[in-house]
């Protein structure tokens, strides 16, 4: 079951995409904390880092669809995806 934290930030992460402002680890903090919500300090860099490298509107348009692990991080049950999808992509970049 994903935390409040992983669900926070895939909230934050959509309505920075909604209004057009750049998704930065630092803009997906601020909301939180505007909002009042408690989440690992790590899980802003890593929604930062995966959409940075995935489309949004990708992960929206294409939700539920079979075998895109990607897009099913912003459907109803795939927020542990996202973390997952987040989670490999911090992999890449420690072996890059």
């Amino acid at each position: 079951m994903p935390s409040v934290g992983e669900l926070a930030c895939t909230y934050a992460c959509l309505a920075l995409h909604d209004d057009g402002i750049p998704i930065t680890a630092e803009k997906i903090t601020t909301m939180l904390k505007v909002a009042n919500v408690t989440a690992e300090s790590y899980w802003p860099m890593l929604f930062a880092k995966l959409v940075q490298k995935r489309d949004i509107d990708d992960f929206v348009l294409n939700a539920g669809l079979a075998g895109n692990t990607a897009s099913a991080a912003v459907s109803t049950g795939g927020v542990v995806s996202a973390a997952a999808t987040a989670e490999e992509l911090a992999a890449e970049d420690k072996v890059n």
